[in-house]
């Protein structure tokens, strides 16, 4: 896929996440499901970004930048910063969270590897099948 496709698709889904994002967080009551799935949207939109920001990278290394910051999120809450700064600018709950979930950790890991394999496979299908004898 050329570089500018794979930007502007990103962005497209990059902004349905976010609107999906926002009505988990905004509209539907806070439970289980829905911490869960605003995780996993957190994640994608994540992908996402770094996509739009350098759609040249491998899909392999988006994915890896991607865990990194949602990783690295999460545990930045077990300093206290982002519930004290969510107190002050409740709007800043929706980058960097507030409270620390193990269980966080591997919703994104699962939903970064989905994103990846959905990568992989939507730019093996756009190039096509190699051929023997070809170069990639």
């Amino acid at each position: 896929m050329r570089r500018h496709a794979r930007r502007v698709w990103a962005a497209v889904l990059l902004a349905l996440t976010l609107g999906a994002g926002l009505v988990v967080h905004l509209v539907l009551p806070d439970s289980h499901a829905t911490d869960i799935a605003g995780d996993g949207l957190y994640a994608v939109a994540v992908y996402l970004a770094v996509v739009i920001v350098a759609p040249r990278l491998p899909a392999v290394v988006v994915a890896a930048i991607a865990l990194a910051w949602c990783v690295g999120v999460e545990l930045f809450q077990l300093t206290g910063l982002p519930g004290e700064w969510a107190a002050i600018f409740p709007p800043i709950v929706l980058v960097f969270g507030t409270v620390f979930d193990a269980r966080d950790l591997v919703v994104y890991a699962v939903t970064v590897a989905l994103a990846l394999g959905l990568d992989l496979a939507i730019t093996a299908g756009v190039r096509g099948p190699s051929r023997p004898g070809t170069i990639d």
